[in-house]
């Protein structure tokens, strides 16, 4: 049995000494691990696998306010190239690299700073740079890197027994243009402030192109709960819970859109109109369950998607969600699934954020013997794509969590269904499991919905039993302990970027 290597990360501290700060040229000193010096300095992190790499930098000024800056510096080995990069304009001649700074970070005031990173290839080896100039003037010094301890815990489970992948991560980074120069929000609605989202890295983006997490709630069957989301249960959820995102779970079986796809349609369409108009994300949710091969909906999920991604084009709200739980199926086949759903939807909405479901109910195949080796050596063929993870917080612990982190460090995860209980979707709420999380997932910067916001007979619903028949939605009297346990989560103030 072969034991898969942990990603290593490698840092690099560029560190100048007497450099002059002449007007027009900038200063650069680290952000971890690394002393001011007189002049500038730059840090240089990369994470490695076999053929490939994501670096990241960081750059501060200590000199005079620049407008415009150019970080220049060469690989050592002739193999290595830049595939994609964000936060900068890259080019590259032979190993000579240069990184252009965009609209929005190109001004840095004394002592601001800004990041920038890339995807990267290499044939024969992976040596970091060791000199950099930045508008010109070289920030010579130590070059001294080190190797640090792995960033994400190992799997307590059994480790795979595949090889490392071999090919690059999915090219999900933004492009290298300059992303459209946007003005400062206006509103102070989830939607105001982000805008139009992207896949950066393995990051959600919004705007600005920073990364941003999203924290909502997930409706139950709309063919059996729909009256739940009337005017006011949804001004609850944007203006007591403060939520950022509404997930629209459209059950495909199950008494759903198979008997009345034009109505159920119609339903979803005036869910995401709700969600706009109150400043949330409308994330589409093609719920099928049973069967669990998507194929079996191929036919439906295109129709659908055709008409959903015709119809809110123009908002900027709505995420698409192309398949629920797969499961009894290989990742091949989602990920064909996929490849042929994905282009219906950019045919009428080219920048909309996809998220695919996984393998075993979206677990990354935990839940029948994988993991996400087989995601990341065959990533889904489009850009704008990520990927889904459920759990249920009773029910997956310590290997759950450790294999979701370990997949986010190199794919674009989103939890769009979790629950606090048992994966029944009943039972008491599992706070300690439930915060462990919660917490990972506040911290990786995981988008999530939670089931359910909902009137169910079961403890993963927010609301008590028959709250829906009423006109009271607001406050904590309606709702269950795992309504309460959520509500709490997700009124903490959110952090979104904007420069």
């Amino acid at each position: 049995m072969m034991t898969i290597p942990h990603r290593f990360r490698r840092q690099l501290i560029i560190t100048g000494t007497a450099v002059a700060l002449a007007a027009g040229t900038t200063a650069l000193l680290p952000t971890t691990n690394a002393m001011a010096a007189t002049g500038c300095a730059v840090t240089y992190t990369t994470n490695s696998w076999a053929g490939g790499f994501t670096a990241n930098i960081t750059i501060k000024n200590l000199g005079d306010q620049i407008n415009g800056w150019t970080l220049g510096f060469s690989f050592p080995d002739s193999g290595q190239r830049v595939v994609q990069g964000w936060s900068a304009t890259y080019s590259q001649s032979g190993s000579a690299v240069t990184a252009q700074s965009l609209s929005y970070n190109g001004s840095l005031p004394t002592g601001g700073s800004t990041a920038i990173g890339f995807n990267g290839s290499w044939t024969s080896s992976n040596p970091d740079p060791t000199a950099f100039t930045l508008n010109g003037t070289a920030c010579t010094g130590s070059t001294t890197p080190t190797t640090a301890a792995p960033t994400t815990a190992p799997p307590t489970t059994a480790p795979p027994t595949t090889a490392p992948p071999t090919t690059a991560p999915p090219t999900t980074a933004p492009p290298t243009t300059a992303p459209p120069t946007t003005a400062p929000p206006t509103g102070t609605t989830p939607v105001a402030i982000n805008g139009q989202l992207r896949v950066c890295g393995v990051n959600l983006c919004n705007q600005y192109d920073r990364p941003i997490q999203l924290r909502g709630m997930s409706t139950h069957g709309l063919q059996w709960f729909y009256n739940c989301y009337n005017d006011a249960s949804l001004d609850a959820l944007a203006n007591d819970w403060q939520a950022d995102l509404l997930r629209i779970s459209m059950y495909v079986q199950e008494d759903g859109y198979e008997t009345d796809p034009a109505g159920f349609t119609s339903r979803v369409n005036t869910l995401v109109d709700k969600a706009e108009q109150r400043g949330m994300y409308a994330l589409i949710d093609f719920h099928t369950l049973t069967p669990g091969d998507p194929t079996y909906n191929l036919d439906r999920a295109k129709t659908f998607f055709a008409a959903v991604s015709a119809r809110n084009a123009n908002k900027n709200n709505v995420i698409y969600e192309v398949t629920n739980e797969p499961n009894g199926v290989s990742w091949s086949t989602i990920k064909s699934y996929a490849e042929q759903v994905i282009p219906v939807i950019r045919a009428n909405d080219p920048d909309a954020i996809v998220v695919v479901g996984t393998r075993a109910w979206s677990s990354l195949g935990l839940s029948e013997g994988g993991n996400s080796t087989e995601v990341i050596n065959n990533p889904v063929n489009a850009s704008n794509v990520m990927y889904a993870f459920h759990f249920y917080a009773a029910s997956h612990k310590d290997s759950y969590r450790a294999e979701l982190e370990r997949a986010a460090a190199r794919l674009p995860m989103f939890v769009t269904e979790f629950g606090t209980v048992t994966y029944t979707g009943d039972g008491a709420v599992d706070t300690a499991s439930s915060n462990a999380w919660l917490d990972m997932l506040d911290r990786l910067k995981i988008s999530y919905a939670n089931w359910t916001y909902s009137d169910a007979d079961e403890g993963s619903a927010a609301f008590r039993s028959g709250t829906c028949y009423g006109n009271v939605y607001a406050g904590t009297s309606v709702l269950t302990a795992s309504g309460t346990y959520m509500r709490d989560r997700i009124r903490t103030p959110d952090n979104f970027p904007t420069s």
